[in-house]
């Protein structure tokens, strides 16, 4: 795989689990009204974009989490899957598509929102360019193994793969509640874009390669 970037290491993940716990703790223990401007000014709102014009938060919804467990596996996602990607990428390559596929799967998600009538819906949390690392992981490392639950071995693309069915089964049947299943998606579908464009691989043949 071709690396646009010269590579370089800066343990980058750990940046971000670092930043998305500085906000989760201060959005927790400064009060009421700090979460709530926290919430306000970081989550994507799409009627606070299209009425203020507030499309930082295309890129910020990703770093504002609503609670012990919306974090704690996010971060532990972004921790066991990104170091490994992060390390084949390098830490330039890596940030640029964490937080490239990410935004996209933001901008997406706030098209289906906004066409949809949901104008105050507040998006927030680091799923969909989990998603998209997740991807990654299966198709730089396919021959890994993941205890899902610490118990189920799977391929890494096995599970991708399944948890793609699983995120399309929540969005036809409406039965995701408030997770936002159409994110998590559009972080693979970028993913998946983003692997063909920038360096040249078909995700398709990693994944299904023996």
């Amino acid at each position: 795989m071709k690396r646009p970037f010269r590579y370089v290491n800066y343990n980058i993940v750990y940046w971000l689990i670092g930043i998305n716990v500085l906000i989760f703790a201060a959005a927790q223990l400064l009060g009421s009204n700090v979460r709530y401007i926290l919430t306000l000014y970081l989550s994507m709102i799409p009627a606070l974009i299209v009425g203020q014009g507030w499309v930082w938060t295309f890129v910020t919804y990703m770093f504002m989490h609503g609670g012990v467990s919306h974090i704690l596996f996010n971060m532990l996602g972004l921790f066991i899957f990104g170091i490994h990607v992060e390390r084949q990428m390098g830490s330039k390559e890596f940030l640029l598509f964490y937080l490239l596929t990410g935004a996209l799967a933001g901008i997406f998600s706030f098209i289906v929102y906004y066409f949809t009538g949901n104008y105050v819906v507040a998006l927030m949390g680091a799923s969909g360019a989990l998603y998209a690392v997740q991807l990654a992981y299966a198709v730089l490392f396919p021959d890994s193994i993941i205890y899902i639950w610490g118990i189920l071995p799977l391929r890494a693309p096995v599970m991708v793969l399944g948890f793609t069915v699983l995120s399309l089964f929540f969005v036809i049947t409406g039965r995701g509640g408030n997770v936002a299943h159409l994110t998590h998606l559009a972080g693979f579908a970028f993913a998946w874009i983003y692997f063909l464009v920038r360096f040249g691989v078909n995700p398709w043949r990693r994944l299904t390669a023996r």
